[in-house]
């Protein structure tokens, strides 16, 4: 037997898997191909105060070992997700982890207030990504003040487990990990998808609506994995790496820089089953290799180079 668990603060995860926000919706939708509650977690479909319709198509465009979006953060809002969803995920024994998003502060407290009273939601992913309105649209995560006062009042008036996702598009992401742990969060996830863009030269006009959109899939795994081992040596809180990861080998190597969870995003998309085979690969890994604890291989590279 290997021990797969780990923990953030005194919520326990059975083991390091996790699905990434947005691309795994609320669970549901996986029911046929698994049990997800196989997994350590799901972290669900980003959330917002009210109702979003999210951006004009196209809005999603493929692009070399990767994809582009620009989805706009489409849900039905925090009510219609305490009425339906919360009461769909109830079923699951895994943590469900609700990832909020707002245009400002006060949209962010407003939902961890809101979510703080639900029973079976223990951990919010704070998306700082979003562009913050009252600073004239520029996300609150690439701006360091910005970054800090969310977190700050977020904490503030949330009980639970509190996990920031990071966004890669700074000039120095351990800036930005170092402030939120200054101000309580109790983990960081990274990275959010890298700005890009693509252009349909048939039509000779931008492949997305909104010209630009977020990267993901294998395409920026190096820059994840860079910057996960970067944040991993620079903070003291868990490390959950997020980028390109298609398989356990690449699961692995974000464990080996220093996370101790990682998530499973665009995989998803190509391969519904395709977080359980990379929980299931990183076992079979550890017990080849003669590994009793997950923990053992955690940051491995940073204790022998």
């Amino acid at each position: 037997m290997v021990n797969l668990g780990f923990s953030i603060g005194d919520l326990y995860f059975k083991n390091p898997v996790l699905t990434a926000s947005g691309t795994f919706g609320n669970g549901s939708e996986y029911d046929d191909f698994f049990d997800v509650s196989r997994l350590g977690g799901i972290v669900l479909k980003g959330t917002t105060l009210e109702p979003r319709e999210g951006n004009h198509y196209p809005r999603m465009a493929e692009t070399p070992s990767g994809m582009l979006n620009s989805v706009g953060l489409q849900n039905k809002g925090i009510d219609y997700f305490e009425k339906t969803i919360y009461q769909h995920i109830l079923k699951y024994d895994t943590n469900a982890i609700v990832n909020i998003n707002g245009s400002t502060i006060e949209d962010y407290i407003a939902l961890a207030e809101r979510i703080n009273k639900l029973e079976k939601i223990h951990a919010i992913e704070l998306n700082i990504s979003c562009p913050n309105v009252k600073m004239g649209g520029m996300a609150f995560g690439t701006n360091l003040s910005s970054a800090r006062e969310v977190t700050r009042e977020v904490r503030s008036v949330y009980s639970k487990k509190l996990i920031v996702k990071l966004s890669p598009n700074v000039t120095n992401i351990v800036d930005f990990a170092r402030v939120i742990e200054e101000e309580g969060a109790d983990s960081v996830s990274l990275i959010n998808t890298l700005l890009g863009m693509a252009v349909d030269v048939v039509n000779m006009e931008p492949s997305l609506s909104t010209i630009t959109g977020g990267l993901s899939g294998p395409a920026v795994k190096p820059v994840a994995l860079r910057m996960v081992w970067q944040v991993a040596n620079a903070v003291k809180i868990p490390v959950i790496g997020i980028g390109g990861i298609s398989s356990a080998s690449d699961a692995l190597e974000f464990l080996l820089a220093g996370a101790s969870a990682i998530q499973v995003g665009t995989a998803s998309f190509i391969d519904p089953q395709a977080s359980v085979k990379v929980l299931e690969g990183i076992e079979s890994y550890l017990l080849k290799k003669g590994f009793s604890d997950i923990k053992e291989i955690v940051g491995y590279i940073n204790r022998t180079h």
